[in-house]
């Protein structure tokens, strides 16, 4: 398996890392030369990663191709490109449809749509692929956890829930800035707050299967800490404001 990547951003760079870190099984990562600076970083690291010359050698030389720039580069580069029906071509393009890569690609290839986050580069996280695909959600599972969408009208949902990424940060910066203001080490208060966050998250995921509104329950006594911070959230609207971003970023995606 001949790996190449058109575009070399955070999420290419994440995804690389990711999949040479693992234990898949391929012959050579070829990147696109972009953005030289990360490419660069990604070959001196990882010894099967090379940089190609254009953007149609790495058509030329791989079977499995991933599209990871903008929706504005994309819309206007792919349609120059010569692909195969070989290619299983994987694109990380947030506002590109299936029908409309179809039409830029032009041959009768294997195109899906996949939304990997920065934590693949640690093998985290989930990935939502459409279409279903075996292949390529067995590729995942080695970086992650493939969701499978049946509906490409619904994977704008899930790209809309991966724009509150930087909000989780910001919330996790906001707590450690608290401590610090008060006294604490801000080595110690990131390390207390991140660690915190992990374990939580890591105790929703083992309670998955259950309606996490057992959890915020199981978490609470009366009248306690728990329960006094979710009220007052509540309250001042923390829970609505995140839904309504959500509402707007799903509103900015249908617009495309």
């Amino acid at each position: 398996m001949k790996l190449g990547f058109i575009g070399t951003g955070k999420i290419t760079s994440s995804v690389v890392a990711g999949i040479c870190r693992s234990n898949l099984s391929f012959k050579k990562i070829l990147l696109s030369p972009r953005n030289r600076d990360i490419a660069k970083k990604l070959k001196k690291n990882f010894k099967k990663v090379s940089i190609a010359k254009n953007n149609q050698e790495i058509l030329n030389s791989c079977n499995w191709i991933f599209l990871a720039v903008t929706p504005t580069i994309g819309q206007k580069i792919i349609k120059d490109l010569q692909f195969k029906s070989s290619h299983t071509v994987i694109s990380f393009i947030s506002t590109m449809t299936l029908p409309q890569l179809k039409k830029s690609i032009k041959v009768r290839a294997e195109i899906i749509r996949a939304i990997p986050l920065p934590p693949i580069s640690i093998r985290k996280g989930p990935v939502p692929i459409f279409p279903p695909n075996k292949k390529v959600k067995n590729f995942f599972n080695k970086l992650g956890t493939t969701v499978e969408i049946n509906n490409e009208k619904l994977s704008k949902n899930f790209w809309s829930t991966s724009g509150m990424m930087a909000p989780f940060y910001e919330l996790l910066s906001t707590m450690t800035n608290w401590l610090v203001k008060r006294g604490v080490k801000r080595d110690k208060a990131q390390r207390y707050i991140t660690s915190l966050f992990v374990a939580l998250s890591e105790d929703a995921a083992i309670n998955s299967k259950k309606n996490l509104k057992y959890l915020v329950k199981e978490s609470q006594t009366p009248r306690g800490l728990n329960e006094q911070g979710v009220k007052e959230l509540r309250k001042y609207g923390f829970y609505r404001s995140t839904e309504k971003t959500l509402n707007s970023i799903l509103k900015r995606l249908n617009k495309v």
